[in-house]
């Protein structure tokens, strides 16, 4: 039983440490923290390896949303 604990511990662990590593390459925390439950140390080395994605330009909606310019005092 002891062995059981230690390994869903380490596998747990790991994940959390997988989420972490993903959110700093701009990946999605939880999706990767998913994969690392099934996959473990795999999930690892994939983070590892993969190129981080470029950043996606900043929306236009985001906080505040699109304002139109003021009008040009004449």
């Amino acid at each position: 039983m002891d062995n059981y604990v230690t390994q869903s511990t380490f596998w747990f662990t790991l994940a959390v440490i997988n989420a972490g590593l993903a959110e700093q390459k701009n990946r999605s925390r939880w999706v990767w923290f998913l994969v690392s439950i099934l996959l473990g140390p795999v999930a690892t080395l994939l983070i590892v390896i993969w190129r981080a994605p470029e950043p996606a330009p900043p929306s236009m909606t985001y906080r505040g949303g699109w304002q139109e310019p003021a009008p040009e005092p004449r």
